[in-house]
């Protein structure tokens, strides 16, 4: 039996992937070290499980949802399997990092690859993922659009740019939930409830992005809306200004960055 798409790792972020797919795509097949957490997933999805090496040759898109330390290890695994099809397939890969060519390179074969940069918020359906397609047809984008549409906005870009955007987006809701942290505890420090300061913290957040996505104005000219002269927020915003906080965000990014050309070499 062949099956539409096939997970190799069902982690935090292959799983929430598999998760998502299931919504739009009941052809999947899944596979895990140790197999029981693909076997759990798979029943809690109504679909399929086996080893790497079925993913590999039963599937017409593989999504290897490993860590970049070891994707050449399981590449390695699989490739005696990938050469000796004959069929269409599609590899996709979610390692940071790693470039197309290495991909090809270490399975020894030419074929179709996608690489992605997910976020963690595809959890909830509202994940970003930055997608390079390479020796992939109209065909096969729409084809994984349709998969993939459940787990939050999927946006092509080109793999020189995929390290440095994926730096923002893909660590990004960590630096977030400390932002999120940080205005909560400074309400807690002025007598609120912890537990209100933390609800309060995160819808703020969510509504001020919200508002900045849908409104589509410059992201200064919405704070600018907020500050009222010699006013509250102004107050705050001049001690935000005065610890430098835009350039040790700006830093953040940058060394996320830096790491994830890092992990491509090893």
């Amino acid at each position: 039996m062949g099956y539409k798409i096939g997970f190799i790792g069902t982690g935090v972020m292959g799983g929430a992937l598999a998760k998502a797919v299931a919504k739009n795509e009941k052809s999947v097949l899944l596979s895990n070290v140790p197999q029981e957490a693909a076997q759990s997933l798979a029943n809690e999805l109504g679909c399929d499980f086996g080893d790497n090496c079925r993913v590999a040759g039963e599937c017409e898109y593989i999504v290897l949802a490993v860590k970049p330390q070891i994707i050449r290890t399981v590449l390695s695994e699989i490739a005696p399997v990938l050469k000796s099809r004959t069929d269409r397939f599609v590899i996709i890969t979610i390692a940071a990092g790693v470039a197309v060519a290495t991909i090809r390179e270490e399975i020894g074969i030419e074929c179709p690859v996608i690489r992605l940069m997910p976020n963690t918020p595809v959890l909830v359906g509202k994940g970003v993922i930055l997608c390079v397609f390479d020796g992939v047809d109209d065909a096969g984008k729409s084809e994984f659009f349709r998969m993939f549409s459940a787990a939050g906005l999927c946006d092509e870009i080109r793999e020189e740019q995929i390290d440095a955007a994926g730096a923002l987006t893909g660590c990004g809701p960590a630096f977030a939930y400390i932002v999120m942290r940080s205005l909560a505890d400074g309400a807690v420090q002025c007598g609120i409830e912890e537990e209100k300061a933390v609800k309060y913290a995160e819808l703020t957040v969510l509504g001020a992005a919200h508002l900045a996505f849908d409104s589509k104005r410059d992201l200064e000219e919405l704070k600018q809306a907020v500050c009222s002269p010699k006013g509250t927020t102004v107050e705050g915003v001049n001690v935000l200004e005065s610890r430098g906080v835009r350039s040790a965000f700006a830093d953040t990014v940058k060394a996320s960055y830096r790491r994830s050309l890092e992990l491509g070499k090893k």
